[in-house]
């Protein structure tokens, strides 16, 4: 590999790259660009060049050891959960998993309480011993009849009433998004439950669980394909002209793509503080938000999603901000205008567009693991199944990858029991 990461193989020359052209150029190695990489490679035969600006794979999924040897994620809690045995099988191949169900509690009223809103938050938060029934009554009474439900705001007022709205929702919306909920569509706040039993879990999907060994191996095992080529470090405009190439998919910003033609799409950024801690456990689960009183939005600790044991731990404060990398589309009606002309062009371009910058929208990580299988079965032409299986390798048991990033030298993670393991 050379300095830039350009992997060197067999009949390529000194540059690094096929004197014949690549199949596709892919653009940005998180999941829609390796996932699409892979099944064009595994699947397909196809010779792929794989190019990040960033110094590493796997986009924001990327996670290392620190200092302290303990395994992070650089850029916030990434939690795997999917309904679908499709994407999970499919990402098996490259992972085995370590079964973790997220809980996440809040800080109200100088309280640690479980978020979503269930039996246990209401009677731990006025003092009270209600039942299932009663709880439901409880949240029933003090709901606001909304005729017509336009906004964020509006979704959680006509469920849980006003008093938890200002307690757990638009403290932390005015922080995540920079808008009050009255500004926002109502998409923000519509799948947040609330529960009138004790089930403190976050996410209730079938399939929940975190890659044994983390998702950098994960994506490190995806792209170890000799038709695979990952060039890091590198903006794909200071080598498209350069590098010879038959079709193109792009997973970055559409915006920038178009280079703002019709101006640019609004995002919430994050900014990160990680801190390393002389203490074995700093807070009782994974993520703990902060709705009201302080800057950043949540602390997430490690361990917890890892199952590491490690004398030390390691945190994460995240502060949402308005410039940086992005992260959050901004739902509102007259972002969605400015995307749409952006859609129009990329319809009409002949390059592929996937992932949540590029179609301008929120994704959870199986569902642009799924996209992503969609889009190769359009270019294949056949069922998203069929692009799942097509010519799959068998279950990886070792990893080599010569072809990628170094593999990182790191102390070996011991693992607490946490019952039994898919």
């Amino acid at each position: 590999m050379n300095e830039n990461g350009l992997s060197n193989g067999n009949g390529h020359n000194g540059n690094g790259y096929s004197k014949d052209a690549f199949d596709y150029l892919i653009v940005g190695a998180g999941y829609s660009g390796s996932v699409l990489a892979e099944r064009l490679a595994r699947g397909s035969g196809k010779t792929v060049l794989l190019v990040d600006r960033r110094t590493h794979i796997a986009g924001n999924a990327y996670d290392c050891y620190d200092d302290a040897g303990i395994l992070i994620h650089k850029y916030g809690p990434h939690i795997f959960h999917t309904n679908s045995k499709e994407v999970f099988d499919y990402l098996s191949r490259f992972t085995g998993w370590r079964q973790y169900q997220h809980k996440v509690l809040a800080h109200v009223d100088g309280q640690l309480v479980p978020i979503p809103i269930n039996l246990d938050t209401i009677n731990k938060l006025y003092g009270l011993s209600l039942n299932s029934f009663e709880v439901a009554e409880f949240l029933s009474s003090r709901a606001e009849k909304i005729e017509k439900v336009r906004t964020s705001e509006d979704v959680v007022v006509s469920k849980v009433g006003r008093e938890l709205y200002e307690k757990f929702f638009r403290g932390y919306t005015r922080k995540q998004w920079g808008l009050d909920p009255s500004e926002l569509d109502a998409q923000v706040t519509a799948r947040v439950p609330t529960r009138t039993n004790r089930d403190d879990r976050y996410f209730t999907d079938a399939y929940q669980a975190m890659p044994r060994h983390g998702f950098t191996r994960m994506f490190e095992k995806m792209l170890d394909h000799p038709n695979i080529h990952v060039l890091l470090g590198t903006d794909y405009r200071d080598v498209k002209e350069m590098i010879p190439y038959r079709e193109l998919i792009f997973t970055g910003p559409v915006d920038e793509f178009f280079d703002y033609q019709f101006g640019k799409l609004p995002y919430r950024c994050l900014e990160f503080k990680h801190e390393t801690l002389n203490q074995q456990q700093f807070q009782p689960v994974a993520v703990v938000n902060f709705p009201n009183d302080n800057a950043f939005t949540r602390i997430t600790e490690f361990k917890h999603l890892t199952g590491q044991e490690h004398q030390k731990t390691s945190v994460v404060y995240e502060y949402p901000c308005a410039e940086g990398d992005p992260y959050y589309p901004i739902p509102r009606q007259e972002n969605a205008d400015i995307y749409h002309q952006y859609q129009a062009l990329a319809e009409q371009s002949g390059v592929h567009f996937a992932g949540r910058l590029a179609t301008y929208k929120y994704y959870n990580m199986d569902q642009v693991v799924a996209q992503a299988l969609t889009l190769y079965a359009k270019l294949l032409n056949v069922t998203r199944a069929e692009a799942a299986s097509l010519h799959a390798d068998p279950q990886i048991t070792t990893v080599t990858f010569p072809r990628l990033v170094k593999p990182r030298r790191s102390p070996p993670m011991r693992r607490k029991s946490v019952g039994s393991e898919a």
